[in-house]
Parts: structure tokens; sequence; C-alpha cells
């Protein structure tokens, strides 16, 4: 029988992998050995601990397993021949662990055990196969079997049922994207289904399927943060810096209700970076050295710089960590100057920056329970909007988050409780300079949130839960001295705002047979809001002048909104259907129904100004419009029908491909309608709009895919990738295309890697924006296609990042980058706001 040393050939192998290659040198033994470490079944299975493995090589990523986790490893070699995984990343159990790297690999597994050890025993699955020459696994027992079933269901208890069309960022794709995002947004891009609307440079604001903001449930690390700005400049993903982002989840369309409740777009679940914890059975693997008996230590340090805006940045991560316990941090610190448009374009003005966001992690973990305490801090001196009237001057972010994460022979329990404070200013940068007019908002966020994942047999898995969000917002304007129309008093917006939510669930998830697998949930959700009275600068009306008088519509505007009860309350019902049928191992489809509501936020309810200068202030779309509230604003609730096919080769992973049409019928969407308008400084007129219910309706595709085009030993491997989405948006009331909608546009990417070289060309394809919202006079804008250029270079504890965007200096106008308000403050010319020009960016890592 020829022998193989699989695991010698791996340089970055640790004290698993060798033991076990000396062992089949000593043995004559084809398939790996063991390396005995002394831990019971029930310990080494239910443990919780944390995992880097890069995609790549499945028998390098299963050594890491063992490493890290004192494991035993038994297979054959051949069975794990050319076969690759997509790594893993985050907090696990082993089977959990074991499940996601085998993911597609036709490779099974039992746990055995051997003495005092334990033992991972991998071979062909059945139902597949056996080209490897790999013998089946050990037939189990009835009552065995099902008790494994249960625990299978168990695992999928972490998190609930994922649709076929959910995407998931980590790893090497984030990775890639770090150097040239300067705030989490960015993250999104190339994600089927996400586009952005443009805001300051760490502030965009992600869109789901047309539908943005405030209607898209955004979790940080299981915490939800509503943005405390009339404008919208703190939203949740600004609190996060791209370095310390594990991992980032979107679901768009129909999504399970276990996964958010208030919106009516989707989910995008955001990670923060796991701590890690050591493992003193075994060798620390890889670059996490041992400082003491039980206890290591490892981080890293990154930089980067991009030439369009000037722009730099720092970040580190440092951990501590014992078996039991593991303390994180992660800091992360940039700025960049005004950007420059293409063709060699002049500065766009209010586009600058500085932020910088700090986190500190304490976990511990024992027996397969894992607890968690996060503190976080954000400070942002200053930051431009460029389509806006406004900029950020001030905000500071502090927060505390606790969790808690149980497997229990019952199923798994989670637990959170968090919160957040924000206080914030806005006023005048120097491009919009002089003037004077101060804006404050403190906000404050906090809640909890309960669920369980209960198997009830092999075949049916039970999700139920409970979750509390309240928000108290306070906004208000300071007067300024010897100003007759801002002063003598406070502008009160929102004057002690309150937007309570509790939400209850239950979700079904249910397989009929291999095939086919439903999941039913049902949700509610109250909503309690209300506010106190409002004020104007002056409560006047018309404001004496000597002889004469000025208008002060805003005082009679808060009289009226004081008469009338400001408490509203919302019973809302959500329900999600999905059926998926598992063809084969190479396709699979999933057909999709949702109801889902979101009530309106405090600003679409309670601001009450409808004066040209008051409604200014308000808004997130960027179009410098003004836009009053509306008490009298209905939740919105959207039905939703989506299909998803997905067709993969499971053997070599080297092609895969997603289709995913969709239609959405909103009634009471909250949409604006004109009420009155007025003419600036400037000379042009804006109109002024007031939130309302209409009926809208928005449906479109998402298109992606990746293919291996060609590999070779000598070459390396070359794939080529694309995203291809479009959606439509329509006002059925009033024939009006809905604002902001993305037009049609995909990204194609030709990738090579070789050994640690990873390359890329992208090609991004938009077209022109032609349907558009004429009731708040958006704008079209042109078609245009954008190069840009990426590779990098990894060894060792290193890694280089080096790229150009925008190669060919395009000028060229986002189609939801808005209106250019700084630009027409200076030159009273309107236009939408033009796109970065050409852009270097070089980043560097340095693991410890």
């Amino acid at each position: 029988m020829r022998r193989r040393f699989f695991c010698l050939e791996n340089k970055n192998m640790g004290a698993t992998a060798i033991a076990t290659a000396l062992s089949a040198l000593v043995l004559g033994q084809e398939a790996p050995a063991i390396a005995h470490v002394a831990m019971p079944e029930a310990e080494l299975s239910a443990a919780v601990r944390s995992y880097e493995i890069p995609p790549g090589s499945i028998a390098f990523a299963l050594n890491r397993l063992a490493d890290a986790t004192g494991a035993q490893l038994v297979y054959k070699s051949r069975l794990t021949r050319d076969l690759t995984t997509r790594g893993l990343s985050g907090a696990f159990t082993l089977e959990d662990a074991l499940d996601r790297l085998l993911a597609g690999t036709g490779i099974g597994y039992r746990l055995a055990r051997d003495g005092r050890s334990v033992a991972i025993v991998l071979a062909q699955n059945q139902t597949v196969r056996n080209d490897a020459g790999a013998v089946p696994l050990p037939p189990i027992d009835i009552a065995a079997e099902r008790e494994r079933a249960l625990r299978a269901a168990t695992r999928h208890a972490d998190g609930p049922f994922t649709p076929i069309g959910a995407t998931q960022i980590s790893g090497e794709t984030l990775d890639a994207r770090r150097p040239d995002a300067s705030d989490a947004a960015q993250l999104l891009y190339g994600a089927p289904g996400v586009d952005l609307y443009e805001a300051g440079g760490v502030s965009r604001l992600p869109a789901l399927h047309g539908l943005a903001d405030d209607r898209i449930k955004i979790l940080l690390g299981g915490a939800e943060i509503t943005s405390a700005c009339a404008n919208h400049m703190n939203p949740p993903l600004s609190y996060i810096d791209p370095s310390n982002v594990g991992k980032i989840e979107v679901l768009s369309g129909v999504t399970p209700v276990s996964k958010g409740g208030d919106s009516i777009a989707g989910t995008i679940s955001v990670e923060p970076k796991p701590p890690i914890f050591a493992n003193p059975r075994v060798a620390a693997p890889g670059l996490v050295p041992s400082i003491a008996p039980g206890v290591i230590a490892s981080g890293s340090v990154s930089g980067f710089f991009r030439s369009s805006n000037s722009g730099f940045g720092v970040s580190g991560t440092a951990n501590v960590a014992t078996e039991h316990f593991s303390l994180l941090y992660n800091g992360g610190y940039t700025r960049g100057s005004d950007y420059h448009s293409g063709d060699n374009g002049p500065k766009v003005l209010s586009t600058g920056f500085i932020s910088e966001n700090h986190s500190a992690t304490l976990a511990y973990q024992n027996d397969g329970h894992l607890f968690t305490l996060r503190g976080g801090y954000q400070n942002i001196p200053y930051q431009g909007f460029v389509n806006q009237r406004m900029d950020m001057t001030y905000n500071r972010g502090y927060s505390v988050d606790a969790g808690y994460e149980g497997a229990f022979e019952w199923g798994k329990l989670e637990a959170r409780a968090f919160w957040h404070h924000t206080a914030h200013k806005m006023g005048f940068l120097y491009d919009k300079q002089p003037a004077n007019m101060p804006m404050n908002a403190s906000g404050t966020d906090y809640g909890y949130l309960v669920k369980a994942a209960i198997p009830i047999d092999a075949s049916n898995l039970l999700r139920i839960g409970n979750e509390f969000h309240g928000y108290h917002l306070n906004d208000w304007w300071p007067p300024i001295v010897g100003s007759m129309m801002m002063g003598p008093g406070t502008y009160w917006n929102i004057n002690g705002g309150q937007r309570d939510r509790i939400g209850t669930f239950a979700e079904w998830e249910a397989k009929w047979a291999p095939q086919w697998t439903t999941v039913l949930g049902v949700r509610n959700d109250i909503v309690w809001m209300s506010t106190g009275d409002a004020s104007a600068y002056d409560p006047r009306n018309p404001i004496p002048m000597g002889m004469m008088g000025m208008s002060n519509p805003d005082a009679t505007a808060a009289r009226a909104f004081n008469a009338r009860s400001h408490a509203r309350t919302d019973v809302n019902f959500d329900m999600t259907a999905l059926l998926r049928y598992q063809a084969d191992e190479t396709s699979a489809y999933e057909l999709g129904y949702s109801r889902k509501t979101r009530s309106p936020n405090l600003y679409e309810r309670y601001v009450f100004g409808v004066g040209g200068m008051a409604s200014s202030m308000i808004g997130w779309f960027g179009d410098a419009n003004g836009y009053v509230g509306n008490p009298d604003l209905k939740p919105e609730v959207a039905h939703t029908v989506s299909f998803t096919a997905a067709w993969r080769d499971p053997v070599d992973h080297d092609w895969e491909a997603k289709a995913t049409p969709y239609f959405s019928y909103v009634e009471n969407f909250i949409d604006a309608d004109r009420v009155g308008g007025f003419a600036d400084k400037n000379g042009s007129w804006f109109p002024i709009l007031q939130f309302r219910n209409h009926k809208a309706e928005l449906y479109g595709f998402d298109l992606s895919g990746r293919a291996k085009l060609y590999e070779a030993a000598d070459v390396g491997r070359f794939t080529l990738s694309s995203v291809i989405g479009y959606v439509y948006g329509e006002n059925l009331d009033r024939g009006d295309g809905l604002y902001h909608i993305m037009p049609l546009n995909a990204r194609f990417a030709l990738e090579h890697k070789l050994g640690g070289w990873s390359s890329a060309v992208e090609l991004q394809l938009v077209d022109s924006k032609t349907h558009v919202s004429t009731a708040r006079n958006e704008l079209r804008t042109p078609s245009y296609g954008l190069v840009n250029l990426r590779t990098s270079y990894e060894w060792d504890a290193f890694r280089i990042d080096l790229g150009v965007t925008n190669v060919a200096d395009v000028r060229y106008y986002s189609p939801l980058g808005g209106f250019d308000y700084a630009d027409y403050k200076k030159t009273s010319m309107p236009g939408a706001v033009p796109g970065p020009g050409r852009s270097y960016y070089a980043g560097m890592t340095v693991k410890f």
C-alpha cells in the first residue's frame, strides 16, 4: 500500500497535524492517525469556540480546526484530495464548525470515543459516489441516530433559517474591500440587491431592492441604533469601523420573522470580530503566540492611503485570552478631505470628514455557554454633506451591550441587552459658510432580545422570541443672538419624543423530506409613539418689525400641532412563508411570501415646521427640498413575493449562479406630496412636501454568478464573477416614480489567484436614470462605466493591498448621489453630485 504524508506538506500545520503525520509514518497507515488529548465528548461537542479559518484546502482547514479544539482527526488522505472549503469565521460549537466546513464536499463525520480522547472520524457520505476509496461511516443504531438528528436540528438554532438569496460577506471578501472603504456601508458594494444612497464620507445609507434607511432592519452585534438626526447623518452603519467587521449577512425581500420586525425591506446584520479563546490542551495555531501558560495574545495593525481625497487611516486589533476568558480591543481612525471629481475635475465640496471608533469586548465561555460584554465609543468631529443644507459638526456615540448564547439539552437560548446614546450637532463647515444655524439632537436607544430554538423532533424546529426596543429623542435648535428669524427662543423640533416597540414571534421550520423544507412564521409588534409640545423660535405670527410684520408660519403650525393629541399606538402583524426544494446537490429553488410592517419614525410623524427655512432642515434624501411631518401617518405594509433559483458545482465549487425575481406591493407607503414651496437666496424654487401614505409597487431581479475560467499550477486560478440588478418603483396613486431607485446596473470582475497573490479587474456599468420622482424634482443622470483594479499579496504575518478606482478618470454622476447643494450654494447652478475621479489606494496589515 502506497503511503501518503500529506500533512507534512503544509507549512502552517499545527500540533495535531504533525502528530497525525508521524503516527502514519510509524504505523504505516494511509489515513492520518490521532493526537490524543483528554477531553470529554460532551464538553468538546458543546463548547463554543472562535474560529478564523480562511477559504482554501479542506485538509488545511480540518487541521486548523483540530488544532483549535484538541480533537483527534481520522480520515484517509485521498478523501480530501482537491476539495476546498469556504472557510469559517466566528464562534461555533464543534459540530457547527464541521457542518459549515464540510458543506457541499460530500464528506460526513461522526464523533468517536477512544479511551479519554475524542476523534472526528471522516468518510464519504453514503449518498455520494465513493471515488476516493473511502469507506462509509459505520452504521449507528436508531436511538443514536435520533439523538444525532436532534443535535443537528439544534445546531441550526444558532441563527434563523437563511433564505437561499441571502448574502454572507466575511473572510477574504472583507479583507479585499477594507482598504478602499471609509465606512462599513461600503463593504456592501457588490452584494446582490444592495445599493447605497451617497451621503457623508462615513454615513452612506444602504437600500435593499429600492427601499432604504429605516425600512431596513440594521443590527450591529444584535443591537439596534436609530439615527438621531433630522437628516440621518449618523445612521447605524456609521458606528462601526470597517476594520472591526467580522461578518455581514444581507437578507433582502422575503425575510424570516425571527430576523427582524418593524421593517419592510429586509435585514442587514453586522457582527463585530469575535473574541478568540485559548486552548491549553494543544499548541496555539498559526499567528496566535502564547505569552504565558494557558494565555495567548494576538492582534493586527493596518494602515491605508487614498489619493482622491488625500484620505488615510489606521486601525488595530488586540486579543488576550485564556481558555475561558477573552479580552478584545478594536480601534480605527480615518480622515479625508474633499475628493476630486473625474476628468481632472475640481474638488467636490463638503465631502471631507474625520471619524474614530473604539470598542472593547470581554467574553467568557465554558461548557457550551458564551457571555459577552461590549463597550463602544465614537467621535466624529466633523463630516461634510455635499447633498444637504447642513453639515455634521459634532457626533459622540456611547454604547454598551451584553449577550449570552447557550446550548442546552432542549435547544439553544440567546439573550441580549443594549444601550446606546448619541450626542449630535449640525451646522455649517467652511464650504457652506458664512452662515450660522446650530441644530442639536440627543438620542438614546435601549432594549433587549430573548429567543430560543427548540427542536421538537428530527424534522421540526420551533423558534420563539421576544424583544423590546425603546428610543428617546430630543431635537432642538438654539437661538442666535440678534437674529430676527432664529430667536429669541429655542426651536423645539422634537421635544421628548418617544418610540417604544415590543415584538413577539414564533417560527416553525419543518423538513418534510430530504428535498423539501418549509418555514412559517408569525410576528406581532406593538409600537407606542408620542412627543411633547413643539415651539417655533418666536411664538408670534407675524413678528412685528416696526410698521410692518414678518410672516412666521411655524408659530401657527406649532399651535395647531400642540392642540392635537400626540400619542399613537400601532398594532402590527407580520407573517412569512418559505418553501424550499433541494432538487439535488447541484440545484435548489425557493419560493417565498411575506407580509412585513413598519411604523413611521419620529421625524415622519412629528416634525411640524411648514416654513421654507424650517422644513428645508428636515430630510435624509439629499434633494435640498423641505419636509413636514404628519401625525396621521399609518404604518407601511409590504406584501412581497420572491423566487430564487440557485445552481452550483457541489464537488469542485468551480461555478455557482443565482437568480431572484421579486415583486412588492406596499400599502400606506410613506411618500411625500407637495404642500408648498420656497425660493432660496440663490433664486431657485424648491418644493415643500408632507409625508403621506400612498400605494406603491416595486419589482425587479437580482442575478449573480461565479465561474472558474482556467486553473494551472504555474499560472494560478482565473475566475469570472458578476452581479446584475434591476428595480422599478412607482407611486400607484399619482403614477410617479419612487425616489432614489437605482437603474439597471451590473458589476463584472475577473479575478486571479496564485499563491499569496490575489488580483482583480472590475467593470461597473450603470444605465441612465430616467424614471424619477417628479414630486421631488429628482435629477436624471446619464449612464456610465467604470474600471477598477486591485491586487494584494499576503505572506506570513503581512498583507499589502494596492488598487486604482475609476481608472479612466470618468466624470460620472451616481443615480443615488442627490442634489449638489454645496456647489449650488457657491455657483447658483443646480446639478447632480459628481462621483470621485481616479483614485489610487494602498494598504498594509501586520499580524502578530
